[in-house]
């Protein structure tokens, strides 16, 4: 069975951006405005970064990769007059 590589995406509320990252896949940095947009770019991304980085192996089809995302908001809200 081969391994799954995990990247953890957060929000990052002053930028406006969601933030990909992993500890898994070396050099792997990426953000964008919507997760969709996020996923696509990690999807490009990570192919590159095993080649540059040697870490493919000989006839290698796939990489697994699981994109793990949080995010969390304080707001305030208000009540009744």
């Amino acid at each position: 069975m081969s391994r799954t590589y995990e990247v953890e995406v957060h929000w990052d509320s002053e930028a406006g951006v969601w933030v990909a990252e992993s500890d898994d896949i070396p050099g792997l940095v990426a953000e964008a405005e919507s997760m969709n947009a996020l996923v696509e770019k990690v999807k490009v991304l990570v192919p590159e970064l095993f080649e540059l980085n040697g870490g493919l192996e000989l006839g290698q089809k796939t990489i697994n990769v699981l994109v793990r995302a949080h995010h969390e908001e304080t707001a305030s809200v208000p009540v009744g007059s």
